[in-house]
């Protein structure tokens, strides 16, 4: 258990050195955006940049893991979406923002640190994997559904471009498809651009680590505990299982056999705790209190559950 939690461990300690650096006033929520704004721009496009370009696009574009993952992305996409509004009661934004928060993985911020010290030989080729599903698959759908309310006099067709649009200038997005455009052209990034974009890259895990720190810092359940905790146990156990299952399936239906690691790979990342913008995309939609009380019940309990997971495996030897 011991490997375990020195795996998990750096993971959340860095994340509370943010928690503790915004409670002690040494950084402000301003001073933590500005951080996350950093990230969010420049540490995570390049981090996609860099894994993109450094590999072959047969390796990026792995089918059995893109059908598997989104697959079982989708089945908890329906299933918040469709509890939300039919037993929960919850308006359409409210709605999408449930089913956000159980589909959609911590990849850059949690995952990819995770994963880079588990198995840093796939960390790179997964965490891409998961930004092409998350960015140009499962957001898209989710803001079509949450806009839906906001926009009712727009047609669906206008809806899409209005979100497409948006999507289009999403740093993550424009980075993953230029790394693609260049990895299908069989390019390679210059010598000195390529170090440039590495450093940026090598910033993302402590900075991320450190930012969900300084959020989680300024969040609060304050009495939402019983609304969130559906979401909390539906992203940690239910999508994990979802994509479990999903790779059972596609596999079965004739798509090739992943190798070992990559699908371990797959299931942990559906195992994070949900991504750390997810309370700022709720706040367009005034959902800013449930998803920050989420986000912390999420993110603390993931300590847990991710080093049972991990522990898990290493018995099975899952892990290598």
């Amino acid at each position: 258990m011991s490997e375990i939690l020195s795996i998990t461990g750096p993971i959340y300690l860095c994340i509370l050195a943010g928690f503790l650096c915004v409670r002690l006033g040494l950084f402000g929520r301003d001073e933590m955006r500005v951080l996350g704004k950093f990230v969010f721009n420049v540490a995570l496009p390049s981090l996609l940049l860099n894994a993109v370009t450094q590999r072959k696009v047969a390796e990026i574009l792995n089918p059995t893991y893109l059908a598997a993952y989104g697959l079982g992305s989708l089945a908890m996409i329906v299933i918040g979406y469709g509890l939300g509004r039919r037993l929960g009661r919850r308006g359409m934004a409210e709605s999408a923002m449930v089913a956000l928060g159980l589909s959609c993985s911590n990849s850059g911020y949690i995952g990819y640190p995770v994963l880079l010290l588990v198995m840093p030989r796939i960390a790179g080729v997964s965490v891409a994997l998961n930004m092409i599903i998350e960015n140009l698959f499962c957001l898209p759908v989710l803001l079509v559904l949450a806009d839906r309310e906001a926009y009712a006099h727009l047609s669906w067709r206008g809806l899409a471009k209005t979100s497409g649009l948006r999507l289009a200038r999403n740093p993550m997005v424009l980075a993953m498809l230029i790394g693609l455009a260049i990895s299908l052209c069989g390019w390679r990034l210059p010598d000195m651009a390529g170090r440039a974009v590495g450093l940026f890259a090598s910033a993302s895990s402590a900075v991320s680590l450190f930012v969900v720190g300084g959020v989680l810092a300024s969040s609060a359940l304050h009495g939402l505990a019983g609304k969130v905790a559906p979401i909390t146990l539906g992203k940690l156990f239910g999508h994990p299982l979802a994509v479990f299952c999903a790779i059972l399936l596609v596999t079965r239906l004739g798509l090739p056999v992943m190798e070992p690691q990559l699908t371990v790979a797959a299931v942990l990342m559906a195992a994070m705790p949900m991504l750390g913008i997810y309370t700022i995309i709720a706040q367009r939609y005034g959902e800013e209190a449930q998803s920050a009380a989420a986000l912390l019940l999420t993110t603390a309990a993931g300590f847990f559950t991710l080093s049972g997971l991990l522990w898990l495996l290493k018995v099975k030897g899952a892990l290598g």
